[in-house]
């Protein structure tokens, strides 16, 4: 747990709000996450709903089954909705408690219950601490920036190690990468080498220039034909543009790792 010399070096969190959203920052202009306050539950977020992709991989049965896991709290867009919506037991793991505090203030987050458990850990610290769940977890969101949002805060092997540890078989993580294309491409040969290169995918960047990493815990890919119909299960359950993933999903060339 970080001492109270280590929190007050932590950034603040600020709010904003424009257009019916309301925006989670620290201390900068750069957003950390989003809510639309009349849908509260919903993905406002581009990069956000993408880190969504990881759906793809679970077959429409198993889809809600499982331990939800989230490094990295940001607004609790990605808690709120495995909990809420999904209705899977989820644990997240965030270093900053002004973080915390404001999401639970300002961002709906509930408290703590038999189907959620908010941390106060540092990220790397958890996973190797003894109420990590290895080989339990089914889903693993990563998204671990500081405030300058300039690369991610962990993002060597043996962290990415760590994470494929905590998966169980069949598990699937997706990780937020934003930043210099150099930066990606030494994030995505880290993750192979955790993973392997023919469990590991990513999605087209968004505009803003996020790009999701998908790895994967030996999972067998389906054809064309069984992943357009998961996508369509997404689509009518869930609102989410599982179509869109599918055409912005390629897997991963390491020869191309500077350019996403």
């Amino acid at each position: 747990m970080s001492t109270a010399k280590e929190s007050s070096s932590l950034p603040q969190a600020t709010i904003s709000e424009q257009d019916g959203v309301r925006y989670l920052h620290l201390d900068t202009p750069w957003v950390q996450g989003a809510m639309l306050l009349r849908q509260p539950r919903s993905l406002v977020l581009e990069y956000v709903q993408r880190m969504m992709a990881w759906m793809l991989w679970r077959s429409s049965e198993q889809l809600t089954q499982g331990h939800a896991v989230q490094l990295g709290l940001g607004a609790a867009a990605i808690t709120r909705y495995t909990r809420q919506v999904l209705r899977m037991p989820t644990t997240a793991i965030e270093l900053n408690p002004a973080v915390i505090a404001a999401c639970r203030r300002w961002f709906r987050l509930p408290d703590d219950d038999a189907r959620l458990a908010v941390r106060r850990a540092d990220a790397a610290a958890w996973l190797r601490s003894d109420d990590a769940p290895r080989a339990q977890v089914s889903v693993l969101c990563v998204d671990l920036y500081d405030h300058d949002a300039a690369a991610p805060v962990l993002d060597d092997l043996a962290f990415y190690a760590d994470c494929r540890a905590l998966l169980a078989e069949g598990g699937v993580m997706t990780v937020n990468l934003f930043g210099r294309r150099s930066s990606f491409g030494r994030s995505m040969a880290c993750i192979a080498a955790a993973f392997g290169p023919q469990q590991l995918w990513h999605l087209k960047p968004t505009r803003e220039g996020n790009t999701i990493a998908v790895a994967t815990h030996t999972v067998a890919v389906p054809d064309r034909h069984t992943l357009l119909a998961r996508a369509d299960n997404i689509e009518a359950r869930y609102g989410l543009p599982a179509r869109k993933w599918l055409r912005l999903v390629q897997p991963w060339q390491p020869q191309a790792r500077s350019d996403p």
